[in-house]
């Protein structure tokens, strides 16, 4: 039977109708779909994993008022700090975040502990976030041991300050100075009673850093505070605070650690190679965003990607990649999830700096040794 042109605007009304409602309410289950959770944990030493990788870890020990962390997709925030103990003596907690073993607790998939003498490279990443109102300081904690053990205490505590807050002071007495990573450091040696403690206090607040762990190990190891056969155990990174601290946050975390035969060590060789620089200039300022292509047929691991930067530029921090120097012939090497590129693949990475005179770009880059075009 025919329909009648009423019926089919009825018909179409009524499915416009349907397919509005439809759309209405998809639109209403995916604005109501909660995101994932974050995992808060206020145990004394609870913990959590994050990124299939890394733990975090509340780890209160020098006070009984509560603490509380919140780890995130990919760091942690201190959400609750209460108490507060005297500071001249120890913090009452160091909530952090790790690549390695804590008293048996094993980050998923670490290749720690690993003997200092295989270790090619360890690069590692971190932002913090500070908030004003706490005693504490931000710092890097990097255990070594004559021994390959998992389950307490190590011989050698290496501490990288990258802001200290308030009237407290490292373990020990000042040493000197010394320049690691391309920055300078004010340096402290001392014992807390169960371990040495060398300590490597940047001199103003460092809010975010790419680096190589392994260049403050060969520092300790030159200073005669550990060995090359002794064993890297655990990279960890957050906060040691004596007053308060809710708010203090480990934004972003990266940590990973290449023996001989690893990504980011030696490097394989690579046949065939593309750089893509793009600039953004200012008067006296600049940002480069640098994308090396593989134009070779098998995979680059531990890229190395070399170039020189023209006369009167500095570089002053970077993202994606650690950095050797910072003016004339610089180095740039892969952080924890970039350290391959794929035959035809790309990585990217960035810096900023200064400039003095005309703006120039830079020259000469090779990967792995090999000269690459640029476009």
């Amino acid at each position: 039977m025919r329909s009648s042109p009423r019926r089919l605007r009825t018909v179409r009304a009524l499915s416009g109708a349907l397919l509005a409602a439809l759309a209405t309410l998809a639109t209403l289950l995916v604005a109501t779909t909660p995101a994932q959770a974050d995992t808060t944990l206020c145990e004394p030493f609870g913990s959590t994993v994050i990124q299939g990788r890394y733990v975090v870890q509340n780890n209160r020990w020098g006070t009984s008022a509560t603490q509380c962390v919140t780890a995130t997709d990919t760091g942690f925030r201190v959400s609750q700090a209460d108490g507060s103990v005297p500071t001249n003596g120890a913090p009452k907690s160091y909530p952090s975040v790790f690549n390695g073993c804590h008293y048996t607790n094993c980050s998923p998939g670490t290749n720690l502990p690993v003997q200092v003498s295989t270790i090619s490279s360890a690069p590692s990443s971190i932002s913090y976030g500070y908030v004003p109102g706490a005693v504490y300081n931000a710092a890097y904690d990097i255990w070594l041991d004559p021994t390959p053990r998992t389950d307490g205490v190590n011989r050698t505590e290496i501490m990288i300050w990258f802001n200290r807050v308030g009237p407290i002071q490292p373990i020990g007495s000042p040493v000197g100075t010394a320049s690691v990573g391309g920055r300078t450091w004010e340096v402290w040696t001392g014992s807390n009673g169960s371990n040495d403690v060398i300590s490597f206090v940047a001199p103003s607040a460092i809010s975010s850093w790419s680096f190589d762990v392994k260049d403050f190990i060969d520092q300790t190891v030159a200073r005669g505070m550990a060995q090359d056969n002794w064993y890297l155990t655990s990279v960890q990174a957050g906060f040691e605070p004596w007053q308060s601290g809710a708010g203090l946050a480990v934004n972003s975390f990266s940590s990973t650690v290449n023996t001989g035969g690893d990504p980011g060590g030696p490097g394989t060789p690579a046949t065939g190679c593309q750089v893509t620089y793009a600039s953004n200039v200012w008067q006296g300022g600049f940002t480069a965003d640098v994308t090396v292509k593989n134009t070779g047929t098998t995979a680059v691991d531990g890229w190395k990607l070399g170039f020189t930067l023209p006369s009167g530029q500095r570089i002053t921090n970077a993202w994606n990649a650690t950095l050797s120097g910072s003016t004339g012939a610089v180095t740039a090497s892969p952080v924890a999830h970039n350290a391959r590129i794929t035959a035809g693949g790309t990585q990217s990475f960035g810096f900023q700096g200064t400039y003095g005179g005309s703006f120039a770009e830079p020259s000469g880059f090779t990967l792995n040794g090999t000269a690459c075009s640029v476009t």
